[in-house]
């Protein structure tokens, strides 16, 4: 039985028991400190974040329970057991109404018990923790329903999810601000083994460069002016699960030489501690910028964009894959009418071609903000033109009647199949008939476009179509 990444706060002022129980710790994996009371503990809390307090009830300054309560007290959430004696079991009742998790009876059955009731009380603690970390991020886990897509571009990344969710290499995602790639991150982590381990997330661009360090690795107290106590950092909350290095390109060049050490060393050093913490963390990365051209500009490190850029997906921007837009336009409105308490049907036929015809340039992020705000303004079930921002309001230039897409009704799977049959003619038309071309614009196989002929009823143009 050993335990390779918990510290142990033991405090008990018997020197004979504390020693036995401080060796008996050590030898199984447990990084130990020690303190004769209370007072000292509390020091120590101070100082530096513990996984595990063990503490004996009777001792003199300040005992246990003065201790368990001063702990509850700063907000300290760790597992607390006591040690005590059979006789003294009212004390036992009033450590666990103040915050204790078990307790451990004098004097000792054997070595084994005193393991296995640390490691229950821990992997308890563990499970309330991530329970409650779940909760807060989603109420339900994201697999691929909250990545809303049907294009071939995206179709492909989700086979890509698929394939690496499980390995512990490091992933880039790049993409255009708000084309989903924290959702791409979520799919990754909640496909994984990782999946009831934490996932931490943390914007490189969104804190400043002084607090950067400490908010990746923590530090100990006194490690700088402001750090009155001991914390830990996001690298050791997302121990066993995932670490999400989001905008990754706007970290600071003395910052990423210590990120590069940590993911190739697999450990981490907080800000004033001696001492290295190894750790099991899946590190992705995301940016906006394109980081080829960052290193080449001499903001990026090379050597640490080779080590993140193991496994890429690209998420293409919005507006090379609208076939996608009606999907999302019926997925935001169900998730607006359930948080407005509305009940809008769909948006009217002129309005979906509005949103069909813009360029997207803020992409995902930018479609969900117009939904919503169309729905905040809408007079009717229905969407209209007259609910959209100025930008969306008429048809953009130079689209001619003939080539424009006109839905019919409100039904968005309707309109969708009329959408696909106007591409897959006007590829046709393009490619003179030739399926084989036909499909390549499409991102389609040639099988999926026969059949969508046949389902269609197109008459393909008679041309060159190529044999073999």
């Amino acid at each position: 039985m050993t335990n390779t990444t918990n510290r142990i706060l033991l405090v008990d002022d018997d020197n004979a028991l504390r020693e036995l129980l401080a060796g008996l710790l050590a030898s199984n994996g447990y990084r130990v400190d020690e303190a004769v009371d209370g007072s000292q503990a509390l020091a120590r809390l101070d100082q530096q974040p513990y996984d595990h307090l063990l503490t004996d009830i009777n001792m003199p300054e300040m005992d246990g329970l003065a201790l368990i309560e001063a702990v509850r007290g700063r907000g300290l959430a760790l597992p607390i057991t006591v040690i005590s004696a059979y006789a003294d079991m009212a004390n036992v009742v009033r450590a666990f109404k103040l915050g204790a998790s078990d307790f451990i009876a004098k004097p000792f059955q054997s070595e084994e018990e005193i393991l296995l009731t640390l490691k229950k009380v821990e992997e308890t603690n563990r499970l309330q923790r991530d329970n409650l970390r779940l909760r807060e991020e989603l109420q339900q886990r994201y697999i691929f329903t909250n990545v809303v897509a049907k294009s071939r571009a995206m179709t492909n990344i989700f086979a890509t999810i698929a394939k690496i969710a499980d390995y512990h290499t490091t992933v880039l995602i790049t993409g255009e601000s708000g084309t989903g790639k924290e959702l791409i991150t979520r799919a990754i982590h909640y496909n994984s083994n990782r999946k009831e381990r934490p996932l931490v997330s943390i914007n490189c661009g969104g804190i400043p460069e002084n607090l950067l360090e400490s908010e990746l690795f923590g530090h100990v107290k006194g490690a700088f002016t402001d750090a009155h106590r001991s914390r830990k950092g996001l690298f050791e909350e997302a121990d066993g699960g995932t670490l999400f290095l989001d905008e990754i390109g706007e970290m600071p060049l003395n910052l990423q030489v210590k990120l590069l050490r940590a993911i190739q060393e697999e450990e981490i050093r907080p800000l004033g501690d001696s001492r290295a913490i190894k750790l099991n963390v899946r590190i992705i990365a995301a940016s906006a910028r394109d980081l080829k051209e960052e290193v080449a500009a001499g903001r990026f490190r090379e050597d640490l964009y080779y080590r993140i850029n193991v496994l890429p997906i690209t998420i293409p921007p919005l507006r090379e894959r609208k076939e996608d837009i009606p999907l999302l336009v019926e997925h935001f409105i169900a998730k607006y009418n359930q948080r407005m308490s509305l009940q809008i049907e769909g948006p009217s036929s002129e309005c979906l071609q509005r949103l069909l015809e813009y360029d997207w340039p803020g992409n995902v992020r930018e479609l969900e903000n117009v939904i919503e705000r169309c729905m905040a303004l809408a007079q009717s079930q229905v969407l209209d033109t007259a609910n959209l921002p100025p930008e969306l309001q008429s048809s953009p230039a130079g689209i001619a009647a003939g080539n424009a897409f006109v839905p019919v009704g409100y039904s968005i799977k309707q309109n969708c199949k009329i959408l696909e049959k106007k591409l897959i003619e006007k590829a046709l038309a393009e490619t003179n008939g030739n399926k084989t071309r036909a499909a390549a614009l499409l991102e389609l196989s040639i099988p999926a476009l026969l059949y969508k002929i046949k389902e269609y009823g197109i008459i393909p143009p008679t041309g060159s179509e190529k044999k073999g």
